[in-house]
């Protein structure tokens, strides 16, 4: 065959001389576009540029604008690392070493264990193999020659991998002289690295489990150019400045303690926060006709048992002996809401019934996956459960969505969507599943909203639509979801009486919009940085006396603005008034309001703000107009 007809993502076709590579594809499409390929996709499968094409493939070209490009080149990245750290220490065992958001990793065991100076040794070495311009070499043997190859060469971690694959071809790449188990694909050469950084050192343990050896985790982030990689690190430094934990510590919002890990304590000025996102909440929901339920924490094995959560979830649950019976502290509310539901019979003239549910939940998370407020063992979950007929699917999720958008708008969070679909040892009927995934699907759809496919990562009873929020770092967060499950009332034996007067399945909606709401509480800390809107602000104002006999008119101020509802304190202590200001300014309270004898003598107060300074003086009632109004507007 002297040509080869292959077919591109949007469905158009390429004519290429026989023997062609992905490489030459990208050629024949552009300059540009082959300049900047490192990697493709042959009949949906990854390929490196140099995979020879046959007739009647589909292939795609990853660049780094697409996510699995970005993956391709940072996992390259990490070979790089490895190889630098063989070079600087050839006695080190290798484990794993993939790309992640924004970066890569490489486990590795050695000892002694390497230091954040040691770093700057191994960036020095991958900016030589880069400078080297290696190819990376796909390569190939049986698994029994692989066993022996990295067995030969003390690759313990490697060998472990290797004997849990199946028997068959077992691919690896190299680059100089380090060869890695590895299925690839990679970008053609070293010299594509072109900008990198190594950021951090943590432990990890060997396939998470803390049984098993503690290895060292080095970090980096890589990029094609400099610039990008410049505005990356720029973007860390501001993180780490917005970091949760220190300013909750900073602003007194919430603390952990070794009595409790993963169990966060919330703080006087913490919980002001808490409670007025619950208020919104609550206030939110009554308007679109939710009712609100309370079911308790501690409730019986039967019940998990007959959920699936005990043989889905067990893991991660907490369980306690009451009179010789087994209790589950709950992990999620569905099953109590699915006990309310039962207690009395419904009409079709009912649905759909919509409850919501504060609950706080309990899960057993491992202690090295714990992090501040995003990853605890107790939180609360601001669920609903909607329970409703088939035909309701639609209009429900499309509320939902509408929903979510206006709240997340009030947060000033952009969001992306995803439709995750049917998981591995899922429960339910293909049919089940083929209709709730539809259903999602065709909501989306009819609401007209972009969105990307998440095969088989549903929830174990149905699929589900997942908002991405992203934050004024442009860091993304899974928040809001929307599970459809028509498993769940199936278990339950859940039944409406229809218009035939006959009995019915409802179908039934998991759906959270906070999520947790401590990690909510974390993303908001540091999305605005500590300065939460003048609405969530703990405190609203600080009245700022300029000298001690202007005490009194101070707090009088404070009365005045305390009996209209606004959080307001009096700074009078033996501080300079600057100072005073400035304390008031790293608290990030909005509003300081300067009183001396010209504001006593006009009832006024001289209004500067956290961030716009000055703003001229106002009457008391003008000031309290303004603030009323901001506070009612939640005004970001």
């Amino acid at each position: 065959m002297s040509a080869i007809h292959v077919e591109l993502p949007d469905g158009s076709g390429l004519e290429l001389e026989a023997g062609s590579t992905v490489l030459n594809a990208a050629e024949r499409i552009g300059s540009r576009l082959a300049k900047a390929a490192l990697a493709g996709k042959v009949n949906g499968e990854p390929a490196d540029l140099s995979t020879v094409l046959n007739d009647g493939d589909r292939i795609e070209i990853l660049t780094f604008d697409s996510e699995e490009g970005k993956n391709v080149f940072r996992h390259s990245a990490s070979h790089v690392m490895a190889s630098a750290i063989q070079r600087v220490r050839p006695d080190v065992k290798f484990a794993i070493g993939p790309a992640i958001e924004d970066g890569f990793y490489y486990d590795i065991d050695t000892q002694p264990p390497f230091t954040e100076e040691d770093l700057a040794s191994i960036e020095r070495e991958m900016a030589r193999i880069v400078q080297e311009n290696l190819p990376f070499v796909r390569k190939e043997m049986s698994k029994a020659d692989a066993i022996a190859y990295f067995s030969e060469k003390g690759e313990t971690y490697k060998v472990e991998l290797l004997e849990e694959l199946e028997d068959g071809t077992i691919t690896f790449y190299e680059d100089g002289d380090f060869v890695d188990l590895c299925r690839g694909p990679h970008v053609p050469s070293t010299g594509r690295i072109k900008a990198f950084k190594l950021l951090s050192l943590a432990g990890a343990y060997w396939r998470g489990d803390s049984d098993r050896p503690m290895l060292q985790r080095i970090y980096g982030s890589a990029f094609p150019k400099k610039k990008a990689l410049d505005e990356h690190l720029a973007l860390l430094a501001e993180a780490e400045k917005r970091d949760h934990r220190k300013l909750g510590r900073q602003l007194d919002l919430f603390s952990f303690h070794e009595q409790g890990p993963g169990f966060p304590f919330f703080h006087p000025k913490g919980m002001v926060v808490l409670n007025e996102l619950l208020a919104f909440w609550r206030d939110e929901h009554r308007k679109r006709g939710y009712g609100e339920l309370r079911t308790p924490i501690l409730l019986d094995r039967g019940l998990w048992e007959q959920s699936g959560h005990w043989d889905h979830y067990q893991e991660n649950m907490y369980f306690t002996e009451i009179d010789e019976r087994t209790y589950a502290i709950k992990p999620m509310n569905c099953p109590g809401g699915m006990l309310v539901y039962k207690n009395q019979m419904h009409s079709y003239r009912d649905l759909p019934l919509r409850w919501a549910e504060l609950g706080t939940v309990h899960r057993h998370e491992k202690s090295g996956v714990l992090h501040g407020l995003s990853r605890v063992r107790m939180f609360t979950q601001d669920d609903a459960h909607i329970f409703m007929t088939e035909e309701q699917i639609q209009d429900e999720v499309i509320g939902i969505i509408d929903f979510i958008d206006y709240v997340y708008g009030v947060f000033g969070l952009e969001y992306t969507i995803e439709l995750s679909t049917r998981p591995v040892g899922s429960i339910g009927t293909d049919e089940m599943w083929e209709v709730a995934t539809n259903g999602l699907r065709s909501a989306l759809k009819t609401k007209g909203v972009p969105f990307r496919i998440n095969e088989g990562d549903g929830a174990f009873y149905g699929p589900k639509i997942d908002f991405h929020v992203r934050d004024s770092l442009k860091r993304s967060w899974q928040c809001a979801t929307i599970q459809l499950d028509f498993a769940m009332p199936e278990k339950f034996e859940l039944e409406y009486i229809g218009r035939d007067g006959q009995a019915h399945r409802p179908v039934m909606i998991h759906r959270v919009i906070y999520g947790a709401i401590e990690r909510f509480l974390g993303i908001l800390i540091e999305h605005f940085a500590g300065a939460f809107p003048v609405w969530l602000a703990p405190v609203q104002a600080v009245v700022v006396p300029v000298a001690r006999d202007h005490a009194d008119y101070a707090y009088e101020v404070r009365k005045r603005l305390f009996d209209r509802g606004i959080r307001v304190e009096v700074d009078a202590s033996d501080e300079t008034m600057k100072y005073r200001i400035r304390h008031a300014q790293t608290q990030q309270v909005p509003y300081m309001l300067v009183v001396g004898d010209r504001e006593r003598e006009s009832d006024s107060v001289s209004v500067r703000h956290r961030r716009k300074a000055d703003l001229g003086s106002m009457t008391v009632e003008a000031f309290t107009t303004k603030i009323l109004a901001e506070i009612a507007a939640k005004a970001i």
